[in-house]
């Protein structure tokens, strides 16, 4: 039985932009306001960061029925509804929007396509928190897709003006293919300037396409329900390349090393570093003497907090 001899990193992993700024907008509230601060829907999909902003002061709920008059509201990162916005304004909430700002980005073209007459084919998966927020920024007219099949049983109104948008945290491969059948079916579809799926998505692919064929196994640092970290898993195997998500280093299993000589690693938008770092030793426990970093994409971009924040400042 062979052990791991050497860990290469891809880079990039784990955080980006958005989620940094949710965590930052969470801590910042129980700082200035003090605990307890309501977040509706977990902040982001990791439930380590999720543990330890409970263990801060933070209460993660789902419906606003269980949110206290007066009490400050943090919406998640992936974004709400029309619907939910309404309700947590009425009942009087101090309300920050976490919602990362490439979501909301989608929202505003929702927004302004449909009061010029659109319809829209929104590629997703039904139920994720982001595509009930991008689908509820509209009272209807919005037709989900979730593979290749449901394209052919989308019946929109009219097909003179039609819209297609994406979920930011979709497998790019995947959301190219269906949204070659949707043009394919409405070849007057309109498509965004930009695409929908986030820049860190789409690097965090990238790096798992150029690190799959140098590893003999893929680790992802990832929660169960983080639609990023999943596709990560699932581009590796798709490459040919086995590969394991773990919510933790307690998750790794060391039959999965034997006859292992190289192991890749990499961690979901929504995944810390410090979950990296535990794995990592993990797997020199078991053997690895080497780590090395791929050459990779230094992500800079940072996004502004919301006011009302800092202390001393009035929302």
């Amino acid at each position: 039985m062979n052990t791991p001899q050497e860990i290469l990193l891809a880079e990039p992993r784990g955080f980006c932009a958005g989620v940094d700024r949710a965590i930052e907008i969470v801590e910042r509230a129980l700082a200035k306001f003090g605990a307890p601060i309501y977040v509706r829907h977990e902040i982001v999909h990791n439930t380590y960061v999720v543990n330890d902003l409970k263990a801060k002061g933070a209460i993660f709920i789902e419906e606003l029925a269980e949110v206290p008059a007066g009490a400050t509201l943090v919406f998640s990162a992936h974004g709400v509804s029309q619907a939910v916005q309404r309700e947590a304004r009425e009942r009087g909430f101090t309300i920050f929007d976490a919602t990362c700002p490439l979501v909301t980005k989608v929202h505003v073209e929702v927004a302004k396509l449909a009061k010029e007459g659109y319809e829209f084919i929104m590629i997703g998966h039904k139920g994720h928190p982001e595509v009930e927020g991008t689908m509820g920024q509209l009272d209807g007219g919005i037709h989900l897709v979730e593979d290749v099949a449901d394209v052919a049983r989308v019946q929109p109104a009219q097909t003179e003006k039609l819209a297609v948008v994406t979920q930011t945290t979709l497998s790019v491969d995947d959301a190219a293919q269906i949204t070659a059948v949707v043009r394919a079916r409405f070849p007057r579809i309109r498509e965004p300037k930009q695409q929908d799926i986030c820049y860190a998505t789409q690097n965090r692919q990238d790096a798992v396409k150029l690190l799959s064929p140098q590893v003999d196994l893929l680790i992802v640092v990832g929660s169960p329900t983080s639609s990023n970290s999943n596709r990560l898993r699932e581009l590796a195997a798709r490459l040919g390349t086995p590969a394991y998500m773990v919510d933790s280093a307690e998750e790794l299993r060391p039959e999965w090393f034997d006859n292992i000589a190289r192991v890749g690693l990499t961690a979901g938008a929504s995944a810390p570093e410090v979950l990296v770092q535990a794995v990592i030793a993990r797997i020199k426990a078991l053997g690895a003497v080497a780590v090395r970093k791929m050459d990779g994409i230094e992500e800079t971009l940072k996004f502004p907090l919301p006011k009302g924040l800092k202390m001393g400042e009035t929302a």
